[in-house]
C-alpha cells in the first residue's frame, strides 16, 4: 500500500484519524437516513431493552470475549489491548490483554493513555454544535465566510464539512505530506500547513454530491471554533466539553507530550516500512481530526455523553434539536447500516466512532437500544487482512454481546 494512503487512516485517518478507519471514497449518499431513536435524538437513555439486545457478561460469555480478544491479538500481532463493556444494572466487562511495552514487557492496565486519533472528530464537531446553539455559527453557512482560500469555499458549508461531503481533497493523502511526515515525525505542523497541502488539489466533487472521509473538513471546522470561540481549540474543548463531563483525563496536547502511565505504539507508517515506537512522535499532523489522547474511563464517559448530547449530570451539552440533528446519519454508500452524520458514525446501531493515527487505534460507541457502551483501546494501527485491527475487534466483541448489532466497517476500495 503506498505510503501517502496508509496515512490516510492516520488522523482518523479513520472514519478513523475512521472508513470510517480509512477514509473512505464512497458511492453517492442514498436519500433515506438511518433513523434516529426518538429517546436518543432527545438525549434520553432509551427504555431498558426487553430481549437480549445485549448479552450480560456472565462468565461463560466473559470467557468467550477473553478468547475472542486473544484469538484477534494473535493473528493480528496485537501487542496490547483494553475493552470496557459496560450496560446499566449488569456485570461490567473490563479487561486488559498483552504488553504496553514490547522492550520492557510491562503489561497493559485499563488506567493508560493512549492516543484516540480520530475520536478527536467527535470533540470538535461537538465545539462547532455548541457554538451553533449559541449563534455564533450557522451549520449552513458557506466556510468562506469564516477561512480565506477554501476551493469552493462559497459553496461548501460547515454542515459539509462535518458529514464528510465538501469533496475537498484529503491532505493526509498528499505525497508531499506523507514524505515531510514520515520523514520526521516529531516534527511540528500548523493548521495553514496542513491545509495547504489539500488546497494544492482540485476538488473531488461538488459539495453534498456522495460521502469522502477528508481529514482537510475538521481542520477547517476548528478553525471555525477558534476564530467564533476566541479561544484555542484546545483549551475550548477542555474548558466547554471535558471539564463539564468530568473527563480529567482526556487532552488535547499542544506537543507531543504524553501524560503517565501511557502505553508505547507501535506502527510501520515509517520511511521504510519498518516498525516504530510512535509514543513521542507529534501528532499536530492531525489536529482538530486526530490530536488527542485519553483512557478507558473517560472514553466510557464519552461514549454515551456524545451520542445523547447530555452531560452526566443532565445538562445538555448541545440543544435536543441539534442533538437530533447530529444524528441523522444519511448513507455512506459503502454497506448497508453504516451512516454518517455530524462528526459521528451508525454502525448497525452503535453510535459513536473510532480512532487510529501511527500506534494507536481506539473504538468508543454506544448502543441506545441497551444502553451499552463499548470501548477499545490498543497500541498498534498495524492492518489485518486490510481491516483496521480496532475494527477488527469491535466486530468480534460484538458479534458475542450483541448479535444483532454487529459492529463492522467497510474497507476502503482504494485503501
Amino acid at each position: 500500500m503506498p505510503q501517502s494512503r496508509r496515512l490516510l487512516r492516520g488522523a482518523a485517518v479513520a472514519v478513523t484519524v475512521g472508513t470510517l478507519m480509512a477514509p473512505v471514497a464512497a458511492g453517492p449518499v442514498r436519500a433515506s437516513p438511518v433513523p434516529v431513536p426518538a429517546a436518543l435524538a432527545a438525549g434520553q437513555p432509551g427504555p431498558t431493552p426487553s430481549g437480549p439486545a445485549v448479552r450480560d457478561p456472565t462468565p461463560r460469555v466473559a470467557r468467550r470475549l477473553d478468547g475472542a480478544v486473544r484469538k484477534v491479538m494473535r493473528e493480528a500481532n496485537v501487542p496490547g489491548v483494553t475493552v470496557g463493556v459496560w450496560t446499566p444494572g449488569r456485570p461490567d466487562y473490563v479487561r486488559s490483554f498483552g504488553v504496553a511495552d514490547k522492550s520492557t514487557g510491562r503489561r497493559m492496565a485499563s488506567d493508560m493513555y493512549l492516543r484516540i486519533g480520530s475520536e478527536t472528530k467527535t470533540f470538535t464537531v461537538t465545539a462547532l454544535l455548541q457554538l451553533v446553539d449559541q449563534k455564533k455559527a450557522g451549520l449552513d453557512d458557506p466556510i468562506g465566510r469564516y477561512v480565506d482560500g477554501v476551493p469552493n469555499g462559497n459553496r461548501i458549508t460547515l454542515r459539509q464539512l462535518a458529514e464528510m461531503r465538501s469533496g475537498l481533497f484529503n491532505y493526509s493523502e498528499d505525497p508531499g505530506f506523507a514524505k515531510a511526515l514520515t520523514s520526521d515525525p516529531r516534527r511540528p505542523f500548523t493548521p495553514r500547513q496542513l491545509l495547504a497541502y489539500s488546497f494544492k488539489h482540485p476538488v473531488m466533487f461538488q459539495p453534498g454530491r456522495k460521502f469522502f472521509y477528508s481529514n482537510t473538513n475538521l481542520i477547517l471546522l476548528g478553525l471555525v471554533v477558534e476564530k467564533e470561540s476566541g479561544q484555542r481549540l484546545g483549551d475550548y474543548i477542555a474548558r466547554h466539553i471535558l471539564d463539564p463531563a468530568g473527563m480529567k483525563h482526556t487532552l488535547f496536547p499542544t506537543g507531543n507530550e504524553f501524560p503517565a502511565p501511557h502505553a508505547q505504539g507501535y506502527t510501520r507508517q515509517t520511511a521504510d516500512g519498518k516498525e516504530a515506537d510512535s509514543a513521542d512522535w507529534n501528532p499536530s499532523w492531525g489536529w482538530a481530526a486526530g490530536a488527542m489522547i485519553s483512557t478507558l474511563g473517560d472514553l466510557r464517559t464519552w461514549a454515551r455523553t456524545v451520542a445523547t448530547g447530555q452531560f452526566p449530570d443532565g445538562r445538555r451539552m448541545v440543544a435536543a434539536a441539534t442533538q437530533k440533528q447530529r444524528l441523522i446519519t444519511p448513507s455512506t454508500g459503502s454497506i448497508e447500516g453504516t451512516g454518517y452524520g455530524l462528526g459521528i458514525f451508525d454502525v448497525r446501531g452503535w453510535i459513536g466512532h473510532n480512532g487510529s493515527l501511527p500506534g494507536y487505534e481506539s473504538l468508543t460507541v454506544y448502543l441506545p437500544s441497551a444502553r451499552t457502551t463499548l470501548v477499545v483501546l490498543l497500541n498498534t494501527d498495524t492492518s489485518y487482512r486490510s481491516q483496521e485491527p480496532s475494527t477488527v475487534l469491535g466486530e468480534a466483541i460484538t458479534k458475542i454481546i450483541s448479535p444483532a448489532h454487529v459492529y463492522n466497517l467497510p474497507v476502503s476500495p482504494t485503501g
